[in-house]
């Protein structure tokens, strides 16, 4: 059994003492990593006021070094992002040619032109440099967003989300906490290791901690939540880790939970008027649930098809099926392939419908994944289960009968044709959805550039500060009822 020693980076220093032991997700490895209630008084940033190196820098200034740092990211050439990699196999639900393709891309995340669209798009970069002026009736206002003193608990699907972490924080010039997950320990900590070995003495690297603690460490968590000295925490996570987290909160302590999200599609009939339309559709539905192995929040687990119940509807929709199948197993192997270790519930859940009359079952005898194609107008029992490149086509009558489905669990709406996302869009948000897409483009969520989960992430993020400017006679005589108030006075 391998076994890595875990830093705790904290704000630019590499601490590898008071090492604890923990076992990986999978237990095909240990690591080691300091016991952060030796450090729970250094943790959180006592002095808000230290972060102002941090307003010494400008948005350009910011941009210029993140994408810097993205150019050093590559694991065939950097050391930490290598070892990152190969802890990351042996904990996730992907192949070595699919995670060595989500680690090359890490760096493309963090290129200028992306992070100046993030800081544009969110807040606008007016706001981020300084106080913005706009007269309002009676009084000047000037309004500025800034950032404070935030932990975020990282996503554990997917390496991307310290990098994510990391642009959102330093546009706003906050202090970073990044907690990482048991199923990827070390990608933040590489982040950060290579932030030192690039820039030791930059504000952005001496603002950023990178720790990880098992959830629900009392004794740590209570001194670091309850200690007044953490504004926001920005928490991905299971309802057990959102659990453990709420009990913390106290007045003055922000959560902007990102809880765990399921995705689906919508189809038209049109998708089974010709086996060529069928092929073209089965090949874009295979992308939104075969793509890297359906790790992904954003990953379609559930297909509806507006075709009605009949037996001709019923028959196309199973040879559908059937080339779903096909075009699932034809993905390119740097998207996808046969999950490493497809979870065994999963597994008895599909073996006790195989021989069902309400469902028709296609693969999904080894690893490989594949299709249920529901024969009356109702998902499986499962269907918040559905994973490992597993999923579950449904028949239904009419839109409406669709968007009944969707619940505020419903992340990503892929839809075809595309004309149909204008039919379903507003009935899709009412229930709770939070994105439409075109059918196959699922897994092209964009970065943090528009709203995630529902949130507009930074701005929710940011603190909002405004200064008031009054003229001099509306401050002798005021306005509205308070001019009445003083001349009763």
């Amino acid at each position: 059994m391998k076994e890595y020693v875990i830093p705790l980076i904290l704000r630019g220093r590499i601490i590898e003492d008071n090492l604890v032991e923990f076992g990986g997700r999978r237990d095909e490895f240990v690591f080691k990593t300091p016991d952060v209630t030796k450090y729970a008084s250094e943790i959180p940033l006592g002095n808000p006021s230290t972060i102002a190196d941090m307003h010494d820098i400008s948005v350009d200034q910011i941009i210029e070094y993140l994408s810097e740092l993205g150019s050093r990211l590559s694991p065939h050439t950097n050391e930490h992002m290598a070892t990152a990699l190969e802890i990351s196999i042996q904990t996730s639900g992907l192949s070595r040619e699919m995670i060595d393709g989500v680690y090359s891309g890490i760096g493309k995340v963090l290129c200028a032109e992306r992070i100046r669209e993030i800081a544009e798009q969110t807040i606008g970069i007016e706001m981020l440099e300084g106080w913005v002026p706009t007269q309002l009736g009676d009084r000047k206002i000037a309004v500025r967003a800034f950032g404070g003193r935030f932990v975020f608990i990282n996503a554990g699907n997917g390496p991307v989300s310290p990098a994510i972490g990391l642009i959102n924080g330093s546009l706003l010039r906050c202090d970073m906490i990044m907690k990482s997950p048991s199923n990827d320990p070390y990608t933040a900590a590489a982040l950060a290791r290579t932030m030192i070995d690039m820039a030791p003495d930059h504000p952005i690297t001496k603002h950023l901690t990178v720790a990880y603690w098992k959830g629900g460490t009392e004794a740590f968590e209570k001194q670091l939540y309850g200690s007044g000295k953490v504004d926001k925490i920005v928490a991905y996570g299971g309802a057990a880790s959102m659990s453990t987290v709420r009990q913390y909160l106290v007045p003055g302590l922000d959560l902007i939970a990102l809880d765990p999200k399921v995705s689906i599609s919508m189809m038209g009939a049109e998708v089974l008027e010709s086996d060529e339309a069928m092929e073209n559709a089965a090949a874009l539905l295979a992308r939104d649930f075969g793509g890297f192995n359906q790790v992904g929040c954003n990953a379609s687990r559930i297909a509806y098809v507006l075709c009605g119940t009949g037996p001709e509807a019923i028959e196309k929709l199973n040879r559908f099926g059937k080339k779903t199948v096909a075009a699932l197993k034809a993905l390119p192997p740097r998207l996808s392939g046969p999950h490493p270790a497809f979870d065994r519930a999963l597994r008895d859940e599909i073996s006790g419908i195989r021989y069902s009359e309400d469902y028709r079952v296609m693969g999904c005898k080894d690893n490989e994944g594949g299709v249920i194609v529901s024969q009356i107008d109702d998902p499986v029992d499962f269907r918040d289960h559905l994973d490992c490149r597993t999923i579950n086509i449904v028949p239904v009558n009419s839109i409406e009968q669709a968007i009944g489905f969707v619940t505020v669990h419903t992340q990503t709406i892929s839809v075809y044709p595309p004309e149909l996302k204008v039919a379903v869009r507003d009935g899709c948000l009412l229930h709770g959805a939070q994105r439409i897409t075109d059918l196959g483009c699922s897994l092209f969520e964009g970065v943090a550039a528009y709203p995630h989960d529902g949130i507009e992430i930074i701005r929710r993020m940011a603190r909002w500060g405004v200064m008031e400017t009054f003229e001099q006679d509306t401050i002798q005589y005021g306005t509205g009822f308070v001019s009445e108030a003083l001349q009763a006075a």
